[in-house]
């Protein structure tokens, strides 16, 4: 049975029932559920926030039985006790015919996980970023199977404050820019785009096997970059774009009121944003800039900080 949090979001209790990789640093779990029938979402960037297994334990571990003291009851739990949160954004929602959920997919970096799911390889972080070992969600998910049990805190209601991607509609031009925390967020609101929607993206990835095709029907020019190599940064620091000198560089097409979406290391999404309002003349209120994940700092730091 769901669980009601905080309107629109809810607790859906999920399976896994397949799970296949994507790429040198990424695999996508689908999972399912009676409870689906209640998910709704409209966004193609929805937030969501996933609760997994302690190291050791086969069920994530959330007391919903606190009703709205849930949180401050999971944060004094044991910590090899606390089920993993983590957050994640849906790549794809499934349907039937009725268009109810049948199934969601999301799409999980894995840092420090070879391809046949050994630790070693300085791969990307779904929360804390390139380079990292491998964290308990990263493990988790390089060795999910069928039957796996997760809790999943997402919306109820289609529209909700968990989705970002919310361009006006008077955008004469979306640019794009994310790292591979967010490649299935822009993925998936590449899809979305209508026909003939001017695009520009950029996109960072920790291996060219990382590099694939994205399917779209907008007027969408796409630039990969791939980090290996690189270091932490084309400079060799932390938190700097390897895009930024091309979009720095970049003639892009007239558009009176374009639409800037920017998502992934915090560093990096602060620099350019004060790349396209300062230098270029964007309008602030037109730019959405979204701080997955930052360098050297765990999701459980940054919740601890606020």
């Amino acid at each position: 049975m769901t669980t009601a949090v905080a309107a629109p979001f809810r607790f859906f209790a999920l399976q896994v029932v397949r799970t296949w990789r994507l790429g040198p640093s990424m695999v996508r779990v689908r999972f399912a559920g009676p409870d689906l029938a209640e998910f709704r979402s409209d966004g193609r960037d929805q937030s969501l926030s996933l609760f997994l297994p302690a190291p050791g334990r086969r069920e994530p571990v959330v007391p919903l039985d606190r009703g709205d003291d849930w949180w401050q009851a999971w944060r004094e739990l044991p910590e090899d006790v606390r089920a993993v949160m983590r957050s994640y954004t849906l790549r794809e929602r499934h349907t039937d015919a009725f268009g109810v959920t049948t199934g969601i997919d999301i799409d999980f970096v894995l840092h420090g996980i070879g391809p046949g799911g050994r630790d070693g390889l300085p791969d990307g972080s779904a929360v804390a970023g390139a380079g990292q070992e491998a964290g308990p969600a990263s493990r988790w998910a390089a060795r999910a199977a069928p039957g796996d049990r997760v809790l999943l805190l997402g919306p109820a209601v289609a529209d909700n404050r968990a989705i970002r991607f919310r361009p006006p509609h008077d955008t004469g031009l979306v640019l794009m820019w994310a790292d591979a925390t967010a490649l299935p967020a822009t993925a998936a609101v590449l899809e979305s785009l209508p026909a003939g929607t001017r695009a520009r993206v950029w996109l960072e990835v920790p291996h060219p096997g990382d590099v694939t095709d994205l399917a779209h029907r907008a007027d969408a020019e796409i630039t990969w970059f791939v980090r290996e190599g690189h270091g932490a940064g084309r400079d060799g620091s932390h938190g700097t774009p390897l895009a930024l000198d091309s979009i720095r560089d970049a003639e892009l097409p007239y558009a009176e009121r374009p639409y800037v979406w920017l998502a992934g290391e915090s560093g990096c999404v602060k620099q350019l944003r004060r790349h396209f309002v300062g230098e270029r003349g964007v309008d602030r209120r037109r730019v959405t800039f979204v701080g997955y994940w930052r360098h050297g700092v765990s999701e459980e730091q940054l919740r601890e900080q606020g």
